[in-house]
């Protein structure tokens, strides 16, 4: 991964200066106080959904409803803020970092799916109904942009930012990757292979993050993968959506693949992972000046 993620005369946050040890236990304190208020939206919002609610949607939305509340209640307790305050801000920069996310997370999506078909290994076939179900197609679709921006919020929000300001952001990003791959372990069908490369992505999402100053750039890579796979008529993280009533098929072993799991349990997805960390250090993305970067006051670290 590249070590200047930032262009210009934008704020680094990876050269951020070390806080003193006497700030240590107010940084643990916030992230703590959003951890324990995830986990707990976590456990609760699936318990009141999953009567209403398959499983798929259950896990996006109280994804959702429960990163935002964690979010919502850290920033305004600790900075008196509001919840666009992590990232979330609208501005012409706002939109033109989301439109190179979305290209980005699309082209890649195409990529592994499509270069099986291009390369004379890969076949179409008809699934379910045989045909686009527009109606499943919308509704997927906005399940899924609810995904990825609860996601991004949980795992590049508050408690991600609080820790890039206190303890740098290699030592940050390496660890929450780890954890966003860990996150998937129960998905269907999955793989160490998978595992190691949601990690990737997470990683990936974090030095999108730097590299913007907002989540708009990170949402876009996200939602634009997640959209396009099955869309191309692939698995996503182990899930089959029957959205265009086509499947494509790869005569490619699991490794390179991904099997039951999809794509992103192959070595192609590794790959391109990789290629879109070289993307988003060469895209013209515009810096937004993080507020949860911003060096504190010297005074607000006294004892």
């Amino acid at each position: 991964m590249p070590s200047d993620l930032s262009r210009g005369d934008s704020p680094r946050p990876e050269k951020l200066d070390s806080k003193p040890a006497s700030s240590s236990f107010g940084y643990l304190a916030r992230v703590g106080v959003f951890a324990l208020i995830a986990i707990l939206g976590m456990t609760i919002f699936p318990i009141l959904m999953m009567p209403v609610a398959d499983y798929f949607l259950t896990a996006a939305l109280g994804t959702f409803a429960a990163a935002a509340v964690a979010n919502t209640v850290a920033v305004r307790i600790y900075e008196r803020g509001q919840l666009v305050d992590i990232g979330l801000g609208w501005s012409t920069a706002s939109w033109r970092n989301l439109g190179w996310g979305l290209a980005g997370g699309v082209v890649a999506g195409l990529v592994v799916t499509w270069l099986p078909l291009l390369s004379g290994e890969g076949h179409i076939v008809p699934v379910g109904a045989g045909h686009i179900q527009w109606r499943t197609l919308i509704f997927v679709s906005v399940v899924l942009l609810f995904g990825a921006v609860g996601e991004e919020m949980l795992f590049r929000g508050y408690a991600f930012q609080v820790l890039v300001r206190s303890i740098g952001a290699f030592a940050t990003i390496l660890p929450m990757g780890v954890l966003f791959g860990l996150a998937h372990l129960n998905n269907q069908n999955v793989t160490w292979l998978a595992v190691a490369n949601t990690m990737a992505w997470g990683m990936l999402f974090g030095a999108a993050f730097l590299k913007s100053g907002d989540l708009w750039l990170p949402i876009g890579l996200h939602f634009g993968w997640n959209w396009i796979l099955p869309v191309s008529g692939a698995n996503l993280s182990g899930f089959t959506m029957d959205l265009t009533g086509r499947s494509v098929r790869s005569n490619w072993s699991p490794l390179w693949s991904g099997g039951a799991y999809g794509p992103e349990g192959g070595l192609l997805t590794s790959l391109v992972v990789a290629a879109l960390f070289y993307y988003i250090w060469k895209a013209p993305i515009e810096y937004q000046d993080a507020l949860l970067l911003r060096p504190e006051p010297e005074d607000s670290h006294a004892d």
